[in-house]
């Protein structure tokens, strides 16, 4: 080694010694994972599913604290704001992430800018049902239906994955549908059975029992493939509309800044939970589809996210309530 190349290496030293250490000491104390909505929900439960991985793999408890609120920006800017020191995660969604950014304006952090993506969790796509009363057994009839009446979709909210749903299948076939949307999924389930709503964009498990039962007809799930509990039911691309897949996904996000050693471990530890046949199990009662990989494409989907909901929002002036 020449004295030049030497004098660097001396020089840069200092600099990764503490990096180093951070990391090898990592962690200390309980992690802090902070699931930005209530006790009970999807997220929570799939965020206690990503906890308990966690912690088997850290020795030290993955604490789940539910900052609810403002549809889930309160616990993600509670994150945004967070030390970097690998403390405390975020078990974060396409609408925190994606969707909030988008449509409430002046929001108090920035999903690129405030965290560093570790690594994607779950997803799902959602369904698009109507009452077989309704006398249509396909997307194109459901459309034809649109085109002569007004037709209601029901929705769990605004912003949600089935309003997003209810908004791009507008943009790509052209047509008016008349959006309800409701604070209570369920609600609007059974305004559907009841005949209240003439179709609803849901997500399977809350379909699920009353598709068996026969008491809902399933036209189109939403994803880039069929879903694997409706595996006869064609996406809404295969159906005609191009480019129209919708996806509700979960990932695990850490304030900007933290340590790419603490970063790569605890990506490490997701995937490897992920490959576990008890995590696959659980995470498919929930109806979700595994995910995983590397930082950098969880990364890259959050971009494409971005991009592709931009576009549904801005054409449909999608607003929070």
């Amino acid at each position: 080694m020449n004295r030049r190349a030497l004098l660097a290496s001396l020089l840069a030293a200092p600099a990764a010694v503490p990096l180093a250490a951070r990391a090898q000491g990592w962690p200390d104390r309980p992690i802090r994972m902070i699931v930005p909505f209530a006790a009970g929900t999807t997220t929570d439960i799939l965020g206690r599913i990503a906890a308990t991985a966690i912690a088997k793999g850290i020795g030290q408890p993955v604490v789940v604290d539910n900052r609810t609120g403002a549809g889930g920006t309160v616990g993600t800017a509670a994150v945004a704001q967070a030390a970097a020191d690998g403390n405390t995660l975020l078990f974060g969604t396409s609408g925190t992430m994606a969707t909030n950014p988008l449509i409430m304006p002046g929001i108090p952090y920035d999903p690129v800018k405030h965290f560093v993506p570790v690594a994607s969790f779950s997803r799902t796509s959602v369904v698009l049902a109507v009452r077989p009363a309704l006398g249509v057994a396909s997307l194109a009839e459901f459309l034809a239906l649109a085109r002569r009446r007004p037709v209601s979709v029901g929705t769990a909210g605004t912003g949600t994955t089935g309003h997003l749903t209810t908004a791009l299948i507008e943009l790509r076939a052209g047509v008016k549908l008349t959006h309800v949307p409701y604070r209570d999924g369920a609600r609007a389930v059974t305004d559907l059975l009841n005949g209240t709503l003439d179709a609803m964009v849901y997500h399977p498990l809350g379909f699920l029992t009353h598709i068996q039962a026969g008491a809902l007809r399933p036209l189109a799930v939403t994803g880039e493939a069929r879903h694997f509990l409706f595996p006869e039911v064609p996406t809404l691309v295969e159906s005609g509309l191009a480019g129209a897949i919708v996806e509700g996904w979960w990932g695990i996000f850490a304030p900007a800044g933290t340590s790419v050693p603490v970063v790569a471990r605890v990506n490490a530890l997701v995937n490897g939970a992920l490959e576990d046949p008890a995590t696959k199990a659980e995470l498919q009662r929930q109806g979700m589809e595994t995910m995983g990989g590397s930082p950098e494409q969880l990364a890259a989907q959050l971009a494409s996210e971005i991009a592709r909901q931009k576009e549904v929002v801005e054409a449909a002036t999608i607003t929070a309530d």
